[in-house]
Formats: structure tokens, C-alpha cells, sequence
């Protein structure tokens, strides 16, 4: 995971301005990039149980080692029913090896089978349609067959749907089944788990094997093997325009947190490159320890499309195993769904366990990375990976613009350039409409861009003062950007901000407990301290090209990192005061940027300004308690004028907006985002903080106090 990590300061740096007043000029000097807002997943916290719709945990016993108890996982024997995964000798699939046994003991009676918990619980709804299937065959043919009775129960064992389905006795090799359940009645929590039983006296000494169970609800936008509906509606509801996939670590590694280490991504073409500015803490020697982290073991795209039964899965690289259900197809489909530009990972050849493959051996790793793109862009009737894509039902490619070349190759810096180098040399003659990621190591004083083998820049970064720096690790990534000011003009340099975040109050230890200071969900005062980096991105939008908190989500009972965007559980979605902010940035981006100015020198204010259209105006505006300074950032649609200010300061702040336009309305609307700076959105407290509209006084100048710890969008008509 790549992370520009904040903690929020305790000290205080300069006076608490009272009063601030802004003047704004009506020449645009760049234009705001659509990507600016958008979102960032590498299958954290979670895909499986989260992201992805299916509600069966261990549905299909992928990955695990037969015999073991944690191949039971979520797995539960009913009424005596003798278990355990098995090695199948004629398995469903040569990627799904592994089937469930089921002896059902002599003399037994009654109903007779297995249950499962689901992903920490199913919820169930009443007149609900839950698709329900599962594979199975028996060990020795016999005549007739026996009747399976598929149902959801609470935990009481009280029946909230039933079906039933024959099962043949003559069928030794795998066959499918499905049902559909609708509950009759909603359960009370989510305590209750999918069942499948036969009766114990008619297949009383048989043994029945089970393969690829499925339990599915309605989906978002009713996709086949789609996405989660609530969740995946809370992440369109932020109003995204890019989705960087499938990582992140689950390219490459997994996150283990023991020391630092600075990044910069970088991507070329026709000159251009872009900066991924971010802070990263890993140690591959733990890396090597973790399964997952071997070239065989790695994300490949075609292992994640077509049935699901061709889908292997792997062990992800967050501690979880990965289904693949939702691969590759499905994160297309979401971005064509929500109307996101793609950001797409290929394997650079580097694994954190310590392989690096040379440049002259990548041949076979690039040819699958080309067949990756085709399966995206390709034509179906030149390419076999585009034909399959055709297959599954979208004949037109997908669109794509952006690759990304591997993730975190710092750990083996050395050989990055020549892999980048033999892997873009080898695909962009195939694909010259393509923007390729280039990655590279970024330290406190300087940083290296490289093309290819050559060093073209080095660029020290104006130093920060100290105590910037010590109290607020993020302004190394936001006041960067105005460093970077420099090497945009020397090298055209344009960044991406893949993932940042306020996570700790700790200086000292930033990874820390939440009794050390790391959070556990976002607060006011973190999310109003993002809002603050958030406003600078947009002032220097000429050179960011894009930006996405990280990370996305949070399973509450299965989660590897703290704070998440977006939490939930098995039965609701939690947004956060950082959801709230990312939101209101993402709907109220400008087209272009207005330059700005203060009536004196003042070395504690920073601000932004842009224009959507010709006549309406965004401000942003921000001030926190590190630098006591005050960003704000306007934009302006036809005749609609939407001023957003964000303050994460302690004190209310009054901010005088001088707009340089004929005629502004005398009243507005606010939108308005504050609580206390410990105020949060969490399960038990899920609504503490949420936007609150009202009307204010406007005009050509006017003021507004910005409350403590808020963000808030201020709509006005003007021309």
C-alpha cells in the first residue's frame, strides 16, 4: 500500500488569523483535470465479503490445504454430519481441486448436512431473491436419488426460506443445482447462515460430495457475480472518476508495517510523466515470510475471468483469500458502471519474496500483460483474449488509457529500469494510445526521475521547516506539490496522488494502537486535515492529475488497516466524515484554475481557486491548527456559484470572499460538515456527523465564519 500518511498536530505555528480576505481574479491560468477525484483498490478489507456480492465465505475451499481444520472455515456439520475437504479425484475443475465430504453416519435421522456462516453473517431480508447453487456428485452411483433441502436460517435454527432440488444417484461426476430463496420474513440480526441438508435415514451411509457453493443477492445494477448493492451504491454516491486496480499491494506484497520508505510513480508518454508523491513503511524481509509472495503466486488477469469454476484464486496479499470472483471483467464493468476512467496494474516481474526477474527472461510475463490489455481494448476477431471478453458478453472494448507498471518496486530498485524499460519498449508499439506508470524511490531532500536506464532530473525539493515536518507528515506530500513546481516547468512533470489519508494524532509513532493515537475511524479533525491537502491538490490541479484517498474499504470484523473510507458489516454501510469530504470535493470539482490574492504577505495562509464554466464559483477553503493557514479553492458553473470551505482548525475562522463578477445573489445555500474534533461515523455512531443544508447571506463580498473542524459548500447564483 502506497500512503501519504498525516497525523494531526498538537503545537501551534503563527497566530490564529481572525479575519482573512481573499480577492479573486477572473483570468483562469489551467484547467482542472476530470480525473482529479477518484478512487483507489487492492482488495483490502475487502473484496470477498465486501466489495464483491457473494455472501458465502470458503464458498468454493480455494487455497487451503485439504484435511486441515482452517479448510472448515465458516463451515459447520448439522446433525452429525461427518466433514472435512477433500482432494477430489474427479474435481469440478482443474482450479477448483478441492470438494467438501459429506458422509451422512448409518442410523442417522432427521435433517442431515452443512451450514455456513457467510462473511461474519448473512443478512437476510425478507422478500429478498437469494440465488442459491452449489456442485455435487456421489462417491458410488446407486439408483434413485435423494432430495436436498436448501435453506437460510437463523441461529436459532428457525426457517426464514426453503427450497429443495433432487439429487440424482446415478451422478458421479459433478453436476450444478440452484434454487432461488425468498425469505418469508426478515431475520432479526444477522446471525444466520445458509444451510443444505438431506434427510438422514433415506442417505443414511452415502457419501455426497459438494463443490463452488453460491449464495448471491440482488447486485448493483443487477450485474451477474456482481457487486455488493449498498456498498458499491455508497461508492458511486462519492461521485468517482477514476478506479486504480487491482492494486496497490495486490500486485505485489503485502503491507507489513515496521519502517519507512518514500515513493514516487511515474508514468511516460509522448513526454509526458506522471508522479505518484507517497509514503510507504514495508519490510520484505516479512514479506518473504507471507505466502502470495512468489511470481506463481501473483495476481494473473486471466485466472479471474470467465466461469467461476475456472478461477483458481490466490492467497491475497492482505491475509485473506481471494476468490477472484471479482476479477478482472467485474472491475470493468464497475468502471463502466459508475463511469470511471481505469487505472490498470500490470506485474512488472518483481514478487516481495525476493524474485526479480531479469529483463531478458520477461518475454512470457509481458505477453500476458499484452494479453491483459487486450482483453480490455482488444479486437475480438485479431486477439483470443478480446475474443473471450466478447465471449462474456461485451463485444466493444472497455476503455483505457492508463497502465501502471508494477507497484512498489522500490524493494528492488536496482532492476526496475531495465524492466520497465523492456516491458513498455515491448507494448507500447502495440498500444501507443496507452499511458504507462513508472515508479521510483523519493527521499526527504531529492528525488531521481528516470526513463529507461537514464537519469534525466535531479531536483532537490525546497526544504520544509522542521516543524512542519516533524508534526505533520502529510505536508510533505501537499507542500511537495508546490516544490514540484519547478520540475513541472523543467520536465513536465504531472502527478498522481494514488493514496493518502490522516490515519494517527502520534508523531512518534504514526502505525501505532488506537491507544497510541492511530485511528480507528476517520474524525472531524483528520478528515477537515484532508480537506486541507485536498485544497492544495486542486490549486496546483496543472501538475495533479489525479488523487484517491486509501484505503477504500473496511470490513468491522475482518479489518487490516485502520482508518477506511468506507466501512460496513454484513448487514449495513457506514460512510465517514472522510466519505462526507471526498464527496463534497468530487461533486463541486471546477473546470479551470482562478488565481488569487491577499492584501499582505502572510507565510500562514495557502489557498486555490477555480472556475466550472463562466459564471459561477467553488471556494475551498481550509485551516488547521499545524500552520494556522487558510486555502481556498472557487469554481463557477453558468450562473451557479458553489463556494466550498474547510477549516480544521479549533477556532471558528472568518473568511471575506471578494468575487470578481457583475452580479452575485444576496442569500445561498450551505452545505455543512462539523462536529467536535473527535466526532466520527462508526457503527455505533453512524450518522454522528453528516451535511446539514441551510440559507446565508451573499454578494459580491461577503463574509462567513468557517465553524471549527468543518467543510462546507456554499451555492449562489451569479453572472
Amino acid at each position: 500500500m502506497l500512503l501519504s500518511l498525516a497525523f494531526l498536530a498538537l503545537g501551534h505555528l503563527g497566530a490564529v488569523v481572525a479575519q482573512t480576505t481573499v480577492s479573486v481574479s477572473a483570468t483562469a491560468s489551467h484547467a482542472i483535470p476530470t480525473t482529479l477525484w477518484g478512487q483507489m483498490f487492492e482488495d483490502i478489507s475487502s473484496g470477498d465479503g465486501g466489495l464483491y456480492a457473494e455472501l458465502l465465505q470458503n464458498r468454493a475451499f480455494q487455497q487451503v490445504q485439504p484435511g486441515s481444520s482452517g479448510a472448515l472455515n465458516a463451515w459447520s456439520a448439522v446433525n452429525g454430519a461427518q466433514i472435512s475437504v477433500v482432494a477430489d479425484t474427479t474435481p469440478l475443475s482443474s482450479a477448483i481441486p478441492n470438494s467438501l465430504n459429506v458422509v451422512v453416519p448409518t442410523g442417522r435421522t432427521g435433517a442431515v448436512g452443512v451450514s455456513n456462516s457467510g462473511y461474519f453473517g448473512i443478512k437476510v431480508t425478507a422478500g429478498t431473491r437469494y440465488a442459491a447453487s452449489f456442485n455435487y456428485r456421489f462417491t458410488t452411483a446407486f439408483s434413485g436419488s435423494l432430495t436436498a433441502t436448501v435453506s437460510l436460517q437463523s441461529s436459532s435454527g428457525q426457517v426464514l426460506a426453503s427450497s429443495t432440488v433432487a439429487l440424482s444417484g446415478s451422478q458421479t461426476r459433478f453436476a450444478r443445482q440452484s434454487v432461488v430463496l425468498t425469505p418469508s420474513r426478515s431475520a432479526s440480526d444477522t446471525n444466520n447462515k445458509f444451510v443444505v441438508t438431506v434427510d438422514g435415514a433415506a442417505a443414511s451411509g452415502r457419501t455426497i460430495r459438494f463443490a463452488l457453493f453460491s449464495l448471491f443477492p440482488p447486485t448493483f445494477k443487477n450485474r451477474p457475480n456482481g457487486l455488493r448493492e449498498d456498498v458499491a451504491e455508497a461508492l458511486q454516491e462519492m461521485g468517482p472518476k477514476f478506479f486504480r486496480f487491482p492494486g496497490g499491494n495486490n500486485v505485489v506484497c503485502p503491507n507489513i508495517i515496521t519502517s519507512r520508505q518514500f515513493t514516487l510513480i511515474f508514468f511516460f508518454t509522448g513526454g509526458i510523466l506522471l508522479v505518484l508523491l507517497t509514503i510507504q513503511t514495508a519490510n520484505p524481509e516479512m514479506c518473504r515470510s507471507q505466502k502470495g509472495q512468489t511470481v506463481a503466486q501473483r495476481w494473473q488477469w486471466n485466472n479471474t475471468v470467465g466461469p467461476l469454476e475456472n478461477r483458481p484464486g490466490r492467497v491475497g496479499d492482505w491475509g485473506y483469500i481471494n476468490t477472484d470472483g471479482l476479477g478482472l471483467f467485474e472491475y470493468l464493468q464497475w468502471c463502466e458502471d459508475v463511469g470511471m476512467e481505469a487505472i490498470m496494474a500490470i506485474w512488472s516481474g518483481f514478487a516481495l519474496g525476493g524474485t526479480s526477474v531479469a529483463p531478458n527472461q520477461l518475454g512470457p510475463f509481458i505477453q500476458q500483460a499484452a494479453d491483459q490489455i487486450n482483453f480490455v481494448i482488444g479486437d475480438p476477431t485479431r486477439s483470443a483474449p478480446a475474443a473471450l471478453r466478447s465471449s462474456l458478453g461485451h463485444p466493444a472494448p472497455f476503455k483505457l488509457n492508463h497502465v501502471e507498471v508494477g507497484n512498489e518496486d522500490f524493494f528492488a530498485a536496482s532492476t526496475y529500469q531495465g524492466r520497465w524499460s523492456a516491458i513498455v519498449q515491448a507494448l507500447q508499439t502495440q498500444f501507443p494510445n496507452i499511458t504507462w506508470f513508472f515508479q521510483n524511490a523519493f527521499f526527504y531532500d531529492s528525488f531521481v526521475v528516470c526513463l529507461e536506464n537514464s537519469i534525466i532530473a535531479r531536483t532537490a525539493l525546497n526544504r520544509l521547516p522542521s516543524a512542519i515536518a516533524r508534526r505533520y507528515t502529510l505536508l510533505r506530500g501537499t507542500y511537495a506539490f508546490a516544490c514540484h513546481k519547478l520540475l513541472g516547468a523543467l520536465l513536465k512533470l504531472i502527478f498522481l496522488q494514488g493514496e493518502y489519508a490522516a490515519i494517527s494524532t502520534n508523531a512518534g509513532d504514526i502505525f501505532g494502537t488506537p491507544a497510541d493515537g492511530r485511528l480507528v475511524f476517520p474524525t472531524m479533525a483528520s478528515s477537515s486535515g484532508e480537506a486541507c491537502f485536498m485544497t492544495g491538490l486542486e490549486r496546483n490541479s496543472d501538475i495533479v492529475f489525479a488523487a484517491s484517498y486509501a484505503p477504500l474499504l473496511n470490513h468491522v470484523a475482518n479489518s487490516q488497516w485502520t482508518p477506511n473510507l468506507v466501512s460496513f458489516d454484513s448487514a449495513n454501510v457506514y460512510r465517514s466524515t472522510s466519505f462526507y469530504v471526498q464527496k463534497l470535493f468530487a461533486q463541486n470539482r471546477g473546470d479551470s484554475y482562478l488565481p488569487s490574492t491577499l492584501p499582505s504577505r502572510n507565510g500562514s495562509l495557502h489557498w486555490s481557486v477555480a472556475r466550472s464554466g463562466t459564471n459561477g464559483i467553488i471556494i475551498k477553503a481550509r485551516s488547521f491548527p499545524v500552520l494556522r493557514s487558510l486555502t481556498s479553492k472557487l469554481t463557477c458553473t453558468p450562473h451557479l456559484q458553489k463556494i466550498q470551505v474547510a477549516n480544521a482548525g479549533s477556532s471558528t475562522q472568518t473568511l471575506t470572499f471578494s468575487l470578481p463578477f457583475n452580479t452575485v445573489s444576496s442569500t445561498g445555500t450551505l452545505q455543512l460538515l462539523t462536529g467536535a474534533s473527535t466526532a466520527s461515523n462508526t457503527p455505533d455512531t453512524p450518522s454522528a456527523v453528516t451535511p446539514r443544508n441551510s440559507t446565508i447571506t451573499t454578494g459580491k463580498t461577503f463574509s462567513y465564519q468557517a465553524q471549527a473542524f468543518s467543510v462546507g459548500v456554499i451555492t449562489l447564483t451569479g453572472q
